[in-house]
């Protein structure tokens, strides 16, 4: 702690009192036409302004000067791989994790509210959109930001085909991935040739305008006013009733996330998965090795797609009213937080992530005047301190040692 130091907080927690002074010691009554000074809060902005700068400093300069580089060793050993992703892989440790975990959210919806239950589901939704983006941005490297498109899709899919043809919720499932790849075909062929920020801005564009067109279209999608009583899913002949659905909705989602995660995974050492990281890592270095470009980037594109159509039926399913609203740019963006906050290209990372960024606001409402304030500080101390998301991807490393073989030729 140098004098410095405590200078440069003091002038920090003087500038916070300097911006925040007519938010948080002048209030009007526009009733009484009177003015409440609250001069108390403006010390509790001084103090937590030093010692956020403080922290802030210390941390950063640890962060900075922590790790000196090491002169290089020839070694057969792997790249280092930080203690909590090691502890995360060591069977010891994450078999007796997973079934007391599996246990837990088995009996989640019976030991808590049915307000909890509702929360959990829609945190599931989020974690199968964002490992569908996940195969998307953070394998094939393709900055997509007009994801909520292909969710809208799917919503409107089931909303739409009930509501004229009595479609049920089972068939509208795969329906709603088949549509929402055939759309990603339409983009993806256009734009096969762009990267970086021009993939970004038409990807943008493109969930616009299929916000704008259901907005628009209302003899198509009924416009902003948009379309209600959307069956819930039923399990055979059996009727549940609002409890029984919420708790049958958010097994559903369990499964949709055990089989999103076993697909991606599967997929991800796989030859076209291989190829996506390629592609990621050097795109001319990819096509140079003989890979086909055009088809990796559309079958990202149509793999990502698919599991954000099924998400979107699941979402109208469990809100029974959709309308254009629910799919702003926002919604793009929070899934693709989801995906960078919590690693780009890690399947356990991008579960934490939408866990963490969707359940975060809903128990930050005791602090309801705060609470967006606090979810803001959070995202930018995880991008300073932790760039790669909570749990980044770790490389894999393949060693190659000579030897003889059991037949006694030099491997």
């Amino acid at each position: 702690m140098t004098l410095g130091e405590i200078k440069k907080s003091l002038l920090a927690a003087a500038w916070f009192m300097f911006l925040t002074f007519p938010i948080m010691v002048i209030k009007v009554n526009t009733i009484q036409k009177t003015v409440e000074w609250h001069w108390e809060r403006l010390l509790y902005v001084a103090v937590g302004g030093f010692v956020f700068s403080f922290l802030w400093r210390y941390f950063l300069r640890r962060k900075q000067g922590g790790r000196r580089p090491a002169a290089p060793v020839e070694t057969d050993e792997p790249e280092a791989v930080p203690a909590f992703q090691r502890l995360i892989h060591d069977r010891r440790f994450a078999m007796p994790a997973l079934v007391v975990l599996g246990l837990f959210v088995l009996v989640f919806p019976y030991l808590f509210s049915m307000y909890q239950v509702n929360i959990m589901t829609t945190a599931l939704i989020y974690v199968v959109t964002g490992l569908g983006l996940n195969v998307v941005v953070g394998v094939a490297g393709l900055l997509h930001l007009g994801y909520a498109a292909f969710y809208a899709v799917g919503a409107y899919t089931y909303a739409l085909l009930n509501l004229h043809f009595g479609v049920s919720f089972w068939l509208a499932l795969p329906i709603g991935a088949a549509l929402g790849s055939v759309f990603a075909v339409i983009l993806g062929f256009p734009v096969l040739r762009l990267r970086g920020d021009y993939l970004a801005i038409v990807t943008l564009g493109f969930g616009e305008i299929i916000r704008l067109v259901l907005e628009n279209w209302n003899d198509f999608s009924y416009g902003p006013s948009g379309i209600a009583n959307i069956p819930r899913p039923k399990f055979f002949w059996f009727d549940f009733s609002l409890e029984q659905s919420a708790v049958f909705i958010y097994f559903l989602m369990l499964a949709m996330v055990l089989l999103t995660v076993f697909v991606t995974n599967r997929l991800k050492d796989s030859r076209i998965g291989r190829a996506w990281i390629a592609l990621r890592e050097d795109e001319v270095a990819c096509q140079a090795m003989g890979i086909d470009i055009a088809r990796t980037k559309l079958s990202a594109f149509v793999m990502g797609s698919a599991w954000a159509g099924m998400a979107g039926v699941v979402f109208a399913a469990k809100t029974t009213f959709i309308n254009p609203a629910s799919f702003t740019l926002w919604e793009s963006i929070v899934i693709l937080c989801i995906v960078v906050l919590g690693g780009m290209g890690s399947i356990l990372g991008v579960i934490l992530g939408a866990l963490v960024l969707i359940l975060l606001p809903e128990y930050l409402r005791a602090f309801s005047e705060y609470r967006m304030l606090i979810f803001g500080v959070v995202l930018v101390v995880m991008m300073v301190f932790r760039p790669g998301g909570i749990l980044s991807e770790v490389r894999r490393t393949y060693l190659f040692k000579e030897g003889l073989s059991k037949d006694g030729s030099l491997s």
